[in-house]
């Protein structure tokens, strides 16, 4: 009874170390297309008996075991969730004879450990795991190694956690960072910003200690001369607290009611897992922020999607004043007219954004299915395959790609990585309204691999409306913007580039 009994707790509790596991409920759910992967018949590598004699270098440990170093993630679970058959397990499974053969087998498995030469590993994971044999009741262990290949860096932290890699918890800053932190500096500080030059430098990413003012430059908002600065924010925020008084109380008015009904239920739907938007502080920002934007823009007025472009702007701006974790701090403690000033700087950048992309907002968003087709076109001339995939199981462009151009693609990737993105839509010419196309594009292809595993209609739209992006960082979003930016200057002055 004891040993079926541990037999159901192993069956019941896949959760063994190194397993992937679902995140159900977060906004990026991490799909992990590997999980889903088959293999042809017969085909599946095989666990080969590991030999036992003790590794004298960690090249020797690796050659002894490299029949193991390509098993994939699913053998892992297969390996250690599935419950052995009962005629495989010992009979003593819980006498004195076994447990002695599992301490030793336990100190073996410490000796090898501590045989390995760690300095010549770095890079690798190990993760190890214990089984019993079948016929001989002993331990044997297999050693999976997963070679990494980007420079050893901090985990990057799930979907709560919207800082950059520069925020707090990394390493000291680099040599390298501090040179570029230091160009920002001298760019910010001089009489005239040089504006151009201040977007070259921000195309690879903005420092964290820059990004509110390169932000407010970038977008218009701010003038390039030092001098002007401080008097347009003065006005410009008056401005925005003059609309305030002027229309807000007409949230109730019969012709806004439905405006501002649907503005109150999207809201709190906004990053839903960040404790920052969960705040009725910020919520009630958020309101007044797109409920004066939409009155003010009647062609458009207010369109579900555009609450997630606030969010950037407003983490960004409230990160000037703030050096814990942003996500869980308490915006009420700060001063009333630091909390009054954030806003009113998000209010005026999300209008800078969207008038370069207000026809995704009009009737009928003629934008968005303009750009949907347009990427429609350009995937058919970069990877016919996964174009030709598409329409063998009939999956339209518009079903996964609305989300990406109306939402700025903020829906697939994580807020961190969304700010980063940002940065250099900031500094391209047209970023959010021609370069974005590109971006999309490179994200389609991201997941080439993933795309054309997949066999059926289902399957296809829940890869392309859940990507496996909860992990990403800087790292990952410069690649995206490096292919982005080569699809851009192979195809967009050559419209007859690769078309068949």
């Amino acid at each position: 009874m004891a040993t079926e009994n541990r037999i159901n707790f192993w069956r019941r509790n896949a959760k063994v170390p190194g397993s992937v596991q679902p995140v159900y409920g977060a906004q990026h759910p991490p799909l992990d297309p590997r999980l889903r992967r088959t293999y042809p018949k017969d085909t599946k590598p095989k666990f080969n008996n590991l030999k036992s004699k003790k590794a004298s270098s960690f090249h020797e440990f690796a050659r002894s075991t490299n029949d193991a170093w390509d098993i994939d993630d699913e053998e892992d679970e297969d390996f250690l969730g599935s419950p052995a058959p009962a005629s495989s397990l010992p009979s003593g499974l819980h006498s004195t004879s076994t447990q002695n053969q599992v301490a030793k087998g336990h100190s073996f498995f410490t000796e090898q450990l501590q045989a390995l030469s760690w300095s010549e590993a770095t890079g690798d994971v190990l993760m190890c795991f214990f089984c019993i044999h079948s016929s001989s009741s002993r331990i044997r262990w297999v050693t999976q190694r997963k070679q990494q290949s980007l420079p050893v860096r901090p985990i990057i932290p799930l979907v709560a956690r919207i800082s950059d890699q520069n925020a707090s918890g990394a390493p000291p800053m680099t040599v390298r960072e501090k040179s570029r932190l230091d160009k920002f500096k001298h760019l910010l500080a001089s009489p005239n910003t040089d504006l151009e030059e201040l977007r070259k430098h921000s195309w690879s990413g903005i420092p964290r200690e820059v990004r509110p003012i390169t932000w407010r430059l970038l977008s218009g908002y701010l003038p390039a001369n030092k001098e002007r600065r401080e008097l347009v924010l003065k006005r410009k925020r008056e401005e925005y607290f003059g609309f305030i008084e002027q229309y807000y109380h007409s949230r109730t008015d019969e012709h806004y009611k439905d405006t501002y009904r649907q503005i109150h239920i999207d809201i709190p739907r906004t990053n839903p897992l960040i404790p920052l938007f969960q705040q009725p502080v910020v919520q009630e920002v958020f309101e007044r922020i797109l409920f004066i934007w939409a009155i003010r823009h009647p062609a458009s007025g207010y369109v579900q999607g555009i609450n997630d472009l606030v969010t950037p702007f407003f983490v960004v701006f409230l990160s000037e004043f703030v050096t814990e974790d942003v996500e869980n701090f308490e915006v009420a403690a700060l001063p009333l007219d630091t909390q009054r000033n954030i806003e009113a700087d998000s209010f005026w950048c999300m209008s800078k954004l969207l008038d370069g992309i207000q026809d995704n907002y009009t009737f009928a968003q003629p934008g968005i299915q303009n750009k949907v087709k347009a990427l429609e076109e350009l995937v058919s001339r970069i990877d016919e395959d996964i174009h030709n995939h598409f329409k063998k199981y009939e999956v339209e462009y518009l079903q996964f790609a609305f989300r990406w151009m109306n939402n700025l693609l903020m829906r697939e990737l994580p807020l961190r990585c969304t700010i980063r993105l940002w940065d250099t839509y900031q500094a391209e010419a047209e970023g959010f309204s021609h370069f974005h196309l590109y971006v999309c594009a490179a994200f389609l292809i991201e997941w080439r691999k993933e795309i054309l595993s997949m066999v059926d209609f289902q399957g296809l739209l829940m890869l392309l409306q859940n990507v496996p992006t909860i992990h990403w960082g800087n790292e990952e979003v410069g690649l995206l913007l490096a292919e982005a930016y080569r699809l851009k200057y192979m195809f967009a002055d050559a419209p007859s580039h690769y078309k068949r």
